[in-house]
């Protein structure tokens, strides 16, 4: 069965700024839902200016993966529809968090931190290095992926330490970021990946493209046991009393 995949873009820069829209004349949420279309996966899209921004009850019960943009209008995301999200990530459903929207409201409430980070834009190079080589997000990748030109994240990135760390980005300015990072929470798994900013194209590079397609695969839910919590008023062996 096909992975079910909505792709959420806060689609703002398309709609303001002429660079963004040469290089992502679909939308960043059209170019990523083109990538893992053509990967086998089932995919729709959603944006912050749709009725519920396009993240209804139908729309969250009928996908597996959820992959998330913003950047400018963070703050304008109900705190309604990050909530059910939240709670859909507890049940099960995976979340693919890429660059900016590391201050994403659901990222932080996941975080339970600020996520804050320090940042530049100059267009300088990015080397990002695989440090979990057994990890099935790095699968088809080398022991590293360069990018030209690239808005540099740097550390201190306030976020919990990673379950497991997949990426350490080095870049020509000097600075180090934990690039890619995952998390259980709940049933669900996250993971935050760091390179895709609006202006450089970044998610036409194909080891980049790779990588966010084992990431869903990666996260994808499982048929495993649903936890009840409570009192459990019966044991499960027989106890002298």
């Amino acid at each position: 069965m096909a992975i079910r995949v909505t792709v959420w873009n806060e689609n703002r820069h398309e709609k303001t700024d002429e660079r963004v829209r040469k290089v992502y004349p679909d939308g960043i949420h059209g170019a990523l839902a083109s990538i893992l279309q053509s990967q086998g996966m089932e995919v729709k899209t959603a944006t912050l200016d749709e009725p519920e921004h396009g993240l209804t009850d139908a729309v969250l019960e009928n996908t597996d993966v959820l992959v998330w943009w913003g950047h400018l209008a963070h703050h304008e995301v109900s705190d309604a529809v990050v909530e059910k999200v939240y709670q859909r990530v507890l049940d099960g459903m995976g979340l693919i968090v890429l660059h900016s929207a590391h201050f994403s409201k659901v990222f932080r409430k996941l975080m339970g931190t600020s996520c804050d980070l320090k940042w530049r834009e100059i267009g300088e190079k990015e080397r990002l290095w695989v440090v979990e080589p057994g990890h099935p997000i790095v699968e088809g990748i080398g022991e590293y992926i360069e990018l030209p030109q690239t808005e540099m994240y740097g550390e201190r990135f306030d976020i919990p330490a990673p379950d497991t760390l997949v990426f350490i980005s080095w870049f020509a300015g000097g600075e180090v970021f934990r690039s890619g990072c995952c998390y259980n929470r709940g049933r669900g798994k996250v993971f935050y990946f760091r390179p895709g900013h609006e202006t450089f194209p970044i998610f036409y590079n194909k080891d980049i493209q790779r990588v966010i397609t084992n990431a869903v695969r990666w996260a994808a839910p499982v048929e495993g046991p649903v936890p009840k919590f409570g009192q459990h008023p019966e044991p499960l062996e027989k106890i002298d009393k």
